[in-house]
């Protein structure tokens, strides 16, 4: 069963437990605005909120910009409060696995949306940068956390103190990106995983997702929490798996 709503700045739909949000501003490099944000945080709690959901995919529209990030607009008028911070931790909470495919060149915050995903896939000729400093902005504190769990302090210094431009292979080598494919490439590699997603158990991903998290960020109660393998022993799911594996 196929169920889709759209608005003027995105579009979702859910589809055999694949929960699908595409950026669908065009013309203004699929950036995204204030009133978008309502929508994809209700979208975000709808999916991790549904136990029969198996994944999450994030994704643009047309073959150039995957998003510029959050209008500047706002910022420029002074009208930016939390909205859109809270959006992207709510995404990084998601106990689904998220997969971000990148369509094209990401800038400004959307970089940080990319990092909240768990696997970005990005295509050759693409771009990305971090305009905080050349505008002066003082990224929010869960951005740079985020840039620094994900890429390094090293990378992420460089990203956000001097504003350089990066190229797709660049991406790929400091772990911006989880993968490099041709264009046509990004639909089939996306389908891979969640392909590859479907065979596991969806709850054990999840519980995994969220200890990993725990163990990238130093949280050493949940990192050494045992509760989640202990439980999963006992599970009748691991048994008839291992037969099904063996017959």
């Amino acid at each position: 069963m196929t169920n889709s709503s759209t608005t003027p700045g995105f579009s979702c739909s859910r589809h055999e437990g694949v929960v699908r949000i595409q950026l669908t501003r065009v013309e203004q490099h699929n950036r995204i605005d204030p009133a978008d944000l309502a929508g994809l945080r209700e979208t975000i709690e709808s999916a991790a909120n549904d136990e029969t959901s198996i994944a999450l995919v994030v994704t643009g529209t047309g073959t150039t910009t995957f998003s510029s990030g959050y209008t500047l607009s706002e910022l420029a008028a002074g009208n930016i409060d939390d909205s859109f911070e809270s959006f992207l931790n709510e995404l990084e909470a998601c106990p689904l696995p998220a997969v971000c495919a990148l369509n094209g060149s990401v800038y400004g915050g959307a970089t940080d949306l990319a990092l909240c995903c768990d696997v970005r896939i990005g295509i050759e000729g693409t771009r990305m940068f971090m305009p905080a400093a050349r505008i002066g902005l003082h990224y929010y504190p869960d951005g740079m956390r985020r840039y620094v769990r994900e890429l390094g302090l090293a990378q992420a210094k460089r990203l956000f103190l001097t504003g350089m431009t990066l190229d797709a292979p660049e991406m790929l080598r400091i772990g911006f990106l989880t993968e490099l494919v041709q264009p046509e490439q990004l639909s089939s590699r996306t389908a891979e995983y969640i392909d590859a997603l479907r065979a596991c158990v969806p709850n054990t991903v999840r519980s995994m997702k969220r200890q990993l998290t725990a163990i990238a960020e130093g949280d050493a109660t949940l990192s050494a929490d045992r509760t989640a393998y202990e439980r999963s022993l006992q599970s009748p799911v691991i048994a008839q798996r291992i037969k099904q594996r063996r017959a």
